[in-house]
C-alpha cells in the first residue's frame, strides 16, 4: 500500500467524523481552479451557499506572484488573493477590502506592480509558518464568504509539450516551462505536467473534496488553471472517490494562445486524456458558445456527464469576479449563480441538506 493511499484513508476517516450536518443545511461546495475563471465561479457560488471552499492552483510564476516566489521561495499568492477578493461580500466592508487587496502599487522602484494582498498573504505565511492558518486569517479579516486553500503546499512548475512553440518550426514538439509561458504560447499545447510530478496535496483540500456535496471545476485557463488540479495525485484520488457530484464549467470562448481554436468538446477531450479515471456529472456551457450541441453531448457522455446550457455571459458592464481580458466575454455572477443553483436542484441534491 502506498503512502498516498494511507494518507487518503486517514483523511477519509477524519471526514466521516466531522461530517455531521443537519437536514436543511446549505450544500457544501468546493470550487477548483485559478485566476479570474475561478473568481467568476466563486462570485457566483457565494450567492447560493455559505459553505464554500476554493482550492487554488499554485503554479503561477509571472508578475508579482512570480517575483515573490523567486525572491522568498513561497507559494505564488496571486490566485489565492483573487479567490479571497471574489469571496468578499457586497457590503461596504467586503467591497473596500476587495479593492484594497487587489490594489497594485505604481512606482519606479521594487514595489511596482506588487499587489497589497500578495504582500499581506506572504507576511502572514512568514508569521505563522502555516499556509492554511494564514489564509483563514486573511479570510476572516476580509469577511470572506468561504474558505480559500492552496491545492499543494509546495510551489509547482507547470511544463507543457507544445507543437510549434517556435513559429519557425511549426511541426516541432518542445517542452515549455512556466505557467506564464504556457498560457501565452503561440503553439498547440499537447499535454501538461507538474514539477515535482508527485506533489503533496494540502490535506484540508483533500478533506473538503471528500466531504463536499458538489465539486465545481472551471472555468479558467484550461491547461494552466483547470487541469493542474488533476495532476496532484492525492487531489485526483479524492475527486475520483468523492461522493460529491461533479460539475465542469466551460469557458465562454477559447483562450488566445493556450486553447486557440478549441471547440467546447475538445476542452472535454483534453481533460479526459489527463484524467481518464475522472467521471463528471454535469457539463455547464453557455448556449451561445456551443455551435455543435450534438458533438458536445457525445464528448460529455464519454465522461459520464449530461450537458446543461444556460445564459451565463455578461451583457453589460464589468462585474465582480468576471474573466478579464480586452474584449473577452465575461461571466455574469448573477446568471452563473442561477445556472449553478438550477443544476444543484435538477441533478439531485445529495446529502442531509436536500
Amino acid at each position: 500500500m502506498t503512502g498516498r493511499t494511507l494518507r487518503l484513508r486517514r483523511v477519509r476517516r477524519s471526514t466521516r467524523t466531522v461530517s455531521t450536518r443537519k437536514r436543511g443545511a446549505q450544500p457544501k461546495v468546493v470550487a477548483l481552479g485559478g485566476g479570474m475563471g475561478l473568481s467568476a465561479s466563486l462570485a457566483a457560488l457565494r450567492r447560493i451557499t455559505g459553505d464554500l471552499t476554493a482550492v487554488v492552483t499554485v503554479a503561477d510564476d509571472g508578475g508579482s506572484s512570480g517575483r515573490l516566489r523567486e525572491e522568498l521561495g513561497v507559494l505564488p499568492p496571486g490566485d489565492l488573493r483573487k479567490a479571497l477578493a471574489a469571496l468578499c461580500g457586497d457590503d461596504d466592508w467586503g467591497q473596500t477590502w476587495a479593492r484594497v487587496i487587489q490594489h497594485r502599487f505604481q512606482s519606479k522602484g521594487d514595489l511596482h506592480e506588487h499587489a497589497v494582498g500578495n504582500l499581506l498573504i506572504v507576511a502572514l505565511w512568514e508569521q505563522f509558518g502555516d499556509h492554511v492558518q494564514a489564509l483563514d486569517l486573511v479570510g476572516k479579516l476580509l469577511g470572506a464568504q468561504g474558505r480559500v486553500l492552496p491545492m499543494s503546499a509546495v510551489p509547482l512548475e507547470l511544463q507543457a509539450l507544445v507543437r510549434g512553440h517556435d513559429p519557425a518550426r511549426p511541426d516541432e514538439v518542445s517542452t515549455v516551462r512556466g505557467q506564464a509561458t504556457v498560457a501565452l504560447t503561440p503553439g498547440e499545447v499537447q499535454s501538461v505536467h507538474l514539477v515535482p510530478n508527485d506533489p503533496p496535496a494540502v490535506p484540508e483540500a483533500v478533506e473538503a473534496v471528500l466531504d463536499a456535496d458538489w465539486v465545481v471545476l472551471g472555468p479558467g485557463s484550461w491547461f494552466s488553471s483547470v487541469i493542474p488540479h488533476l495532476l496532484v495525485p492525492e487531489l485526483l484520488d479524492a475527486l475520483v472517490e468523492t461522493k460529491a457530484r461533479r460539475v465542469l464549467s466551460l469557458n465562454l470562448a477559447p483562450q488566445p494562445g493556450e486553447t486557440e481554436g478549441f471547440s467546447p468538446q475538445r476542452h472535454l477531450e483534453v481533460l479526459g486524456r489527463h484524467a481518464p479515471k475522472l467521471a463528471l456529472d454535469v457539463v455547464l456551457a453557455d448556449e451561445a458558445a456551443v455551435p455543435d450541441r450534438e458533438s458536445l453531448d457525445d464528448a460529455a457522455r464519454r465522461l459520464g456527464a449530461a450537458v446543461e446550457l444556460a445564459p451565463v455571459a455578461s451583457v453589460g458592464g464589468p462585474s465582480q469576479g468576471e474573466v478579464s481580458g480586452g474584449g473577452a466575454p465575461k461571466h455574469d455572477p448573477e446568471l452563473l449563480a442561477a445556472a449553478y443553483d438550477r443544476i444543484f436542484r435538477m441533478h439531485g441534491r445529495i446529502g442531509p441538506w436536500r
